[in-house]
């Protein structure tokens, strides 16, 4: 596969885009390359006045990018409906979604629908959103998916019985593993249901490496300020990790179902690619029982 050069994508004008949690890290720099490529953005984000600064700060830089703020709490299922609905009664098309809001390490809390706040928000409030745009999605040519794992899902497992750490003392970082490893099996899944039933979208993955964004707050300052020498040689910038989102979003020798990263080191850092995935994320299985327990937790029917 050819080196994947932002500033070489066709134009996308005409093109409409969700990103969730568009106004920080990753989401941000993925809706400035979006952006860039003349795509309407929608800014799917929690709070109006960080959205609007960072609209701000991509509107200085590209005057002329087209991006809408629609507000959506990833945390609240209600909200994620209507957000889904208000984007529906206005827009008749949609190009590219990329679920790339989430939460990473917190102390232990549930959302407001009651699921631990990792899988809630990172997995199942994504699954619920795909659910209520795919009929839009599959009407748009050409239209795409985008999942965000990690590096995480390596050595994560999906606990079906305790999927809330309900019953187990909580590991922020395996509970982070294991709503990164469903994020991975959804994309996978979503391609073998989309090609299953004859539809065109394609599903697709992709993580940032190692980049060191607002994800890392719930990290010991202490501890970061003792990594930084480290820090600084294994990680890449947050732009950096945008890029194998966006090669996943926009180029056009993407198939369904793949999976990409940096191709350095472990995938740490690096330009991006094709990405390695574990078995656990290729189970069949494993994917239709988590498929069908997050229609059931979420309400939502997939075509």
């Amino acid at each position: 596969m050819a080196e994947f050069r932002i500033e070489e994508v066709p134009s996308q004008n005409g093109k409409i885009a969700i990103v969730t949690g568009a106004n920080t890290g990753l989401g941000f720099e993925t809706t400035k390359g979006l952006a860039r490529t003349g795509m309407k953005v929608i800014m799917a984000c929690r709070d109006i006045e960080k959205a609007q600064t960072a609209k701000g700060k991509i509107l200085k830089e590209q005057p002329f990018a087209d991006l809408e703020i629609m507000i959506v709490d990833l945390s609240r299922f209600v909200s994620i409906r209507k957000f889904a609905g208000s984007y529906l009664a206005r827009y008749k098309s949609l190009d590219l979604l990329v679920n790339n809001a989430g939460i990473m390490i917190p102390p232990y809390c549930k959302m407001e629908d009651g699921f631990e706040s990792q899988f809630g928000v990172n997995y199942l409030s994504h699954f619920l959103l795909t659910g209520l745009l795919f009929d839009t999605l599959e009407k748009t040519p050409a239209s795409r998916i985008v999942a965000l794992a990690s590096n995480a899902h390596r050595n994560a497992t999906i606990d079906f019985d305790d999927l809330n750490w309900e019953k187990r003392k909580y590991s922020p970082l395996s509970a982070y593993g294991q709503s990164k490893l469903a994020c991975l099996v959804f994309a996978f899944e979503l391609n073998r249901r989309i090609l299953g039933n004859g539809f065109h979208t394609k599903a697709a993955a992709a993580h940032p490496g190692v980049s060191v964004t607002e994800l890392v707050r719930h990290i010991p300052k202490l501890v970061m300020l003792l990594g930084k020498p480290v820090t600084a040689l294994l990680t890449h910038s947050p732009e950096k990790g945008a890029m194998p989102v966006l090669m996943a979003a926009l180029n056009p020798d993407v198939k369904g179902g793949e999976y990409y990263g940096p191709q350095g080191y472990h995938e740490w850092t690096g330009k991006p690619g094709l990405a390695k995935s574990t078995a656990l994320a290729n189970d069949e299985a494993l994917a239709k029982r988590l498929w069908d327990i997050s229609e059931k937790l979420t309400g939502v029917k997939y075509p």
